[in-house]
């Protein structure tokens, strides 16, 4: 594992994007892409984002990798993108009970990912035009334009 300062969650639709696209474009933004393409940052994703993504395989809704025709192989691959699980600890879950949700963000994944990437004070990737309401509360937010 990498030790810099340079690290960043990658939230679940980010990771469907980086492990499931040959072609990322149109899904990856121009800033998105230069932090991913950097072989000095470190990827973090939460344990929650993984589920959410067996979750999706369970019920069918990704299937097939776009890279190979075999089922998806979540866990190698996220193994050869050199990302790296963070399980949810009790810190998380404080900063989860504290947070302010926006109006009509019900997701109590999104939440805990958010409060994960706060707690830790991390950047998080996101696609998802809600978490820019948690910025206020130190989200630290990268946000891809896709």
């Amino acid at each position: 594992m990498k030790e810099n300062n340079k690290r960043y969650y990658l939230d679940t639709n980010i990771l469907v994007f980086v492990l499931l696209s040959v072609d990322m474009s149109g899904n990856i933004d121009r800033n998105s892409t230069k932090i991913l393409d950097d072989s000095e940052c470190s990827f973090y994703t939460s344990s929650i984002a993984i589920f959410e993504l067996l979750h999706l395989i369970k019920i069918g809704k990704l299937r097939k990798s776009k890279k190979r025709d075999s089922d998806i192989d979540i866990f190698s691959a996220i193994k050869s993108a050199e990302i790296n699980i963070v399980s949810v600890s009790e810190k998380h879950f404080t900063t989860y009970l504290k947070l302010q949700t926006l109006e009509g963000h019900k997701d109590p994944n999104d939440h805990l990912i958010i409060a994960q990437a706060i707690s830790d004070k991390i950047p998080l990737i996101t696609s998802d035009s809600k978490f820019e309401y948690y910025v206020s509360q130190s989200l630290q937010l990268v946000f891809n334009k896709r």
